[in-house]
């Protein structure tokens, strides 16, 4: 099957070439540029690309978030095999299935098809026995679409394997964080796992980036379980925090030792209204 655009021409351009052009503008960072946190202090970022085991990357419309999501691709390296994880915004597909994937196939963007990896899939199905194959669940789904004009800009030739998840129960999220390590783990080559996630929705400026700050705190600190409960338990809405979860679950297993803050924005950044904003971070696990 292939998979047809849900957002191309509303969150991206759906002109080949007018999206080129805007990726590449989001991706060109002049070296020595600072990273802003949440809280307003510059951190450093280097220019060469890096080898990271995992990234975690916003999925709003690019106008908003592509310089966030840009200066991660930008700086990382991409390897053939990717793992795309994301959050399900709408009830479509098998109600109870937390977690959907599609094995086979690809999605379609303005740049051409981006091929699914079919064994990649059918071992985490198999390592992971809440997956399902469920592509309706990915039919209007953004989250995953949006990275893959990124991808295909500055990697081309890469296949990868969608889930997107719905769960709310970190019992669940550390089953699927188990399975992406061990299959990542059992190939020779690099598996690069991608979070995708907004941080919190709809309030003001201040809120958000204090909410958004111990949000990032605790992805920084490899600390899969603060995460989840310092989002619950603040109501921090950050749509991606399943997926963000489960990265880091698999990331630490496969050896993360260090995170960085790439970059971080919010829409207000953007559009000047501070009332009301979305979040987005971009971060590197090493």
């Amino acid at each position: 099957m292939i998979r047809s655009p849900a957002v191309a021409g509303r969150f991206y351009p759906a002109d080949p070439g007018e999206l080129a052009q805007q990726i590449d503008q989001f991706c060109a960072r002049p070296e020595g540029s600072p990273a802003t946190s949440p809280t307003g202090a510059a951190q450093a970022h280097a220019a060469a690309k890096r080898r990271v085991i995992a990234c975690v990357v916003p999925h709003a419309g690019y106008m908003y978030s592509g310089h966030v999501a840009g200066a991660v691709y930008s700086a990382v390296e991409i390897p053939s095999r990717l793992i795309l994880l994301g959050p399900r915004h709408y009830p479509d597909g098998q109600p109870m299935a937390p977690m959907s994937m599609i094995s086979e196939g690809s999605f379609a963007t303005p740049f051409g098809n981006a091929s699914i990896d079919s064994a990649l899939a059918v071992e985490l199905a198999t390592a992971c026995p809440l997956l399902r194959d469920d592509p309706i669940a990915h039919q209007r789904e953004h989250s995953l679409e949006v990275q893959l004009p990124f991808l295909q800009r500055l990697a081309r030739d890469f296949t990868f394997a969608p889930i997107v998840l719905v769960t709310d129960r970190y019992s669940s999220m550390e089953t699927l964080g188990d399975a992406i390590a061990m299959v990542v783990a059992a190939h020779s080559e690099p598996v690069l796992v991608i979070a995708s996630t907004d941080m919190n929705h709809y309030e003001d400026d201040t809120i958000t980036r204090e909410k958004d700050a111990r949000a990032i705190e605790r992805i920084l600190a490899l600390d899969p379980r603060g995460l989840y409960d310092v989002v619950r338990s603040e109501g921090i809405s950050m749509c991606g925090y399943a997926a963000t979860v489960a990265m880091l679950i698999a990331a630490v297993k496969l050896g993360a030792r260090s995170a960085e803050l790439i970059r971080y924005a919010t829409s207000g950044d953007i559009n000047g209204e501070r009332d009301r904003v979305v979040g987005y971070a971009g971060i590197i696990l090493r």
